[in-house]
């Protein structure tokens, strides 16, 4: 019998690193203008996961910028070689986004949503099967 899945990843230079125990919430694709210029592709592929279920290791800078519903988003970043790793606030919030372009094994990211297809470039496809959302999903 198996435990958990244990997920795990970080930034381009390791200096950053996060792991995380138990499936994600959530794991999608994110088409909004702000993910597109953050990752500098057409989307951010990611996963939510409860703020108790991950820790991080190293130093990351935060970039914040207006949310979508209020407030403001958390993107952190690593310092050293600019790797996009995770949003939101470590100790601020009850979860966080992952991206999944920051996991040690790619084939563990299945994505099931796609947010803001509204804003998607024409030349992005999305996976066939996903739950399409306009914008946020309620």
């Amino acid at each position: 019998m198996s435990g958990p899945v244990r997920y795990s990843g970080g930034c381009l230079c390791g200096a950053i690193r996060w792991e995380a125990w138990g499936e994600p919430d959530n794991m999608g694709i994110c088409c909004c203008a702000d993910c597109r210029k953050a990752s500098g592709s057409g989307f951010i592929p990611f996963m939510g996961f409860a703020s108790a279920d991950l820790s991080f290791s190293g130093e990351p800078r935060q970039y914040r910028s207006p949310a979508f519903r209020g407030g403001e988003a958390t993107r952190n970043f690593c310092p050293q070689c600019g790797g996009l790793v995770f949003g939101g606030g470590i100790g601020e919030t009850d979860s966080h986004t992952i991206y999944a372009g920051s996991l040690d094994d790619a084939s563990l990211f299945r994505p099931t949503m796609a947010l803001f297809v509204r804003d998607r470039p024409a030349w992005v496809e999305l996976p066939t099967g996903l739950t399409l959302f306009e914008t946020m999903p309620e």
